[in-house]
């Protein structure tokens, strides 16, 4: 009888044990996409979070002259998504600014950096 016993105990521990297990989130994929050739920027790796990111972040700045409000943003450490704050950057005349964001596609949401353009 009591080989019945530890082993029902046994099979009790062993649920509650099994049952607390915690199922991570999908990783990131990164994937290395080499400049082409004619580009002067270095290759670069691309971030692909497995899920969307919260609401933008909403900072109250004033303007400053010389200067562009670079939004603050979401970024992803692989787990989850973290707040990063803006910062200024200086104007570049003939060129405009685009922000940091997220772009969803099939495989999931896709990281882009904020840059200047031209025109």
């Amino acid at each position: 009888m009591s080989n019945r016993l530890v082993a029902l105990a046994s099979l009790l521990a062993v649920t509650a044990l099994a049952s607390g297990c915690v199922v991570e989130p999908a990783r990131p994929v990164y994937v290395a996409r080499p400049a082409p050739v004619y580009a002067p920027a270095p290759a670069y790796v691309e971030v692909v979070a497995p899920q969307p990111p919260p609401e933008y972040i909403v900072e109250h700045v004033q303007p400053r002259p010389g200067y562009i409000w670079a939004r603050g943003y979401w970024r992803w450490d692989g787990r989850r998504y973290i707040a990063e704050r803006g910062h200024w950057e200086p104007m570049r005349p003939g060129y405009h600014y685009v922000h940091p964001h997220w772009e969803q596609r099939g495989d999931g949401w896709h990281w882009r950096a904020g840059v200047w353009i031209a025109g």
